[in-house]
């Protein structure tokens, strides 16, 4: 805590109740002022100044230059005439320009509050979109997945409802799944996490030459992502975080079918 006051640099502060204080060097120095830290309990000692007999010793921490300070913290302090309670966010710039660092000028502070807002702003973007996709149904997701493929370059063949023994959607060069890389896809959607055991029973039907994506809007258990980490297919697990990342990197290259599905509207922001 933080605290100002027109005093002397004598070793001791009047009347003091907090464990920092700011004040003024001396009467005639109007710009330096004195940091320093409450360094003892409160005694009562009227032989040092019968007026002022209540006392606490004080450690001074260094000198600040009240020139240095930034015109909202200065406009904050005002004049110097008695103890008083600095705002925390300029007791933290007095605290730094003690320590030899500039305020953030007026033009920074605008930039930093800028920066928080957009991103509040995207983070909610983020969530919005992930509501939505969540909201498609089955079928609906599968396509969205499908349609994600096509844009980042691969040809798709998507299994007709039923026994799909193991994969939804079929990825490569060719559509035919005869060129490499052949991506074999298993989509879940679902609110509960994939375990371990129905990512061993998705590898089990995998030929060595296969490239395996699994994705589960539930998300996936520790096991789980152990189990894929020790596959012996390179296989990447895809929850619906990442599946909108991915939606959100590609948009662009969507087909209109596939914006279809979550239709989304690029807004601007300055950088």
């Amino acid at each position: 805590m933080i605290v100002m006051g027109n005093l002397f640099y004598n070793g001791f502060i009047v009347r003091a109740y907090v464990q920092i204080l700011y004040c003024r060097k001396s009467d005639q120095d109007f710009r330096d002022r004195l940091l320093g830290k409450i360094a003892s309990d409160y005694r009562h000692d009227p032989i040092i100044d019968p007026d002022y007999a209540c006392l606490r010793n004080v450690e001074w921490l260094g000198e600040v230059d009240r020139d240095m300070l930034s015109v909202a913290a200065k406009n904050s302090l005002g004049a110097i005439s008695t103890l008083f309670l600095v705002p925390n966010e300029f007791a933290r710039e007095i605290e730094a320009v003690k320590e030899g660092k500039l305020p953030a000028t007026a033009e920074e502070e605008e930039t930093t509050e800028e920066k928080l807002i957009f991103a509040d702003i995207e983070d909610r973007a983020l969530q919005f979109i992930q509501d939505r996709v969540n909201r498609l149904d089955w079928e609906q997701m599968q396509d969205l997945v499908a349609g994600l493929l096509r844009a980042m370059g691969y040809k798709t063949r998507v299994s007709a409802p039923g026994a799909d023994r193991g994969k939804d959607i079929v990825a490569s060069p060719n559509g035919f799944g005869f060129e490499n890389p052949r991506i074999v896809v298993e989509v879940k959607h679902r609110n509960g996490a994939m375990g371990s055991q129905q990512i061993r029973s998705f590898l089990g039907g995998r030929h060595p030459e296969d490239k395996g994506l699994y994705v589960c809007t539930g998300g996936f258990t520790k096991d789980a992502r152990y189990e894929a980490e020790r596959a012996t297919i390179p296989l990447m697990l895809m929850d619906l975080s990442e599946l909108v990342l991915a939606l959100m990197d590609n948009y662009s290259k969507l087909d209109i079918e596939t914006q279809r599905l979550v239709p989304l509207k690029m807004i601007y922001l300055p950088v």
